[in-house]
């Protein structure tokens, strides 16, 4: 019985000693066949900085106006903010129009729905099919075309002199890019406690400055899911 748990632990340890931050350091130097030589970090990208931009601000223009009600409100508390957001505004209020003659109100569409209409597919954490491989991301609808940004990855970001040892402990979902910068992604624990201590700490007035709702079952932006994002490799921590 002793040896059967002694294995299962070894089998733990093998698999999360990559995520421990204190192994990390003891063992890069040692080590350094698990570092992947890149010279330059625009060589380690799959998709370009432009077209990820691209995505990420047609999909974050397209929630907002989905939830212009709500956003018209904060606009009004900046006027010099407001004044680059006329077209929209514009647009709104035409379609807001046109829709009341039918609807009498704004019809507003789940994020999901959103991305679908915007990207062509929506993403989604379910439980895999597959034993013991816990949570993972699926396409719930439509096509993802090759190299498409499909998630992002939400979580408090450490820089490398920034303590994380007591949020490393246990914590699958400590994400190391390849600058050193570190995101922790665990939305249950300490890991939360630390991500909302500091969404309260950062916000100004009304004015929330990151989004908590990736923390949820139901996050408002439907591409915050990359923590479940699993690449099999016992070396993700490198990954950008």
């Amino acid at each position: 019985m002793g040896w059967v748990l002694l294995r299962a632990l070894r089998r733990r340890w093998a698999a999360y000693k990559y995520r421990f931050v204190p192994w990390l350091a003891l063992n890069l130097r040692r080590q350094g066949r698990t570092l992947r030589y890149v010279p330059e970090s625009s060589q380690d990208k799959i998709i370009s900085d432009e077209d990820v931009f691209e995505t990420l601000l047609k999909t974050f223009k397209a929630l907002f106006l989905n939830d212009f009600s709500r956003q018209a409100d904060i606009l009004a508390l900046l006027p010099e903010v407001k004044c680059q957001y006329l077209e929209l505004l514009t647009w709104e209020q035409k379609w807001s129009k046109v829709t009341s003659c039918n609807h009498g109100s704004q019809q507003v569409f789940s994020p999901e729905e959103v991305l679908l209409n915007t990207l062509g597919f929506t993403v989604g954490r379910d439980q895999s099919s597959l034993v013991s491989a816990g949570t993972g991301v699926f396409v719930t609808k439509g096509f993802v075309p090759k190299g498409t940004v499909v998630s992002m990855y939400p979580g408090t970001v450490y820089r490398k002199h920034e303590p994380i040892f007591f949020q490393s402990l246990g914590n699958p979902f400590i994400f190391r890019c390849i600058d050193g910068i570190l995101i922790d992604g665990n939305d249950k624990g300490l890991s939360r406690s630390v991500y909302r201590s500091c969404r309260r700490r950062d916000q100004l007035g009304p004015f929330q400055m990151s989004d908590e709702s990736w923390l949820t079952d139901a996050p408002q932006n439907p591409l915050a899911v990359g923590q479940y994002v699993n690449n099999c490799s016992h070396v993700s921590f490198l990954v950008e």
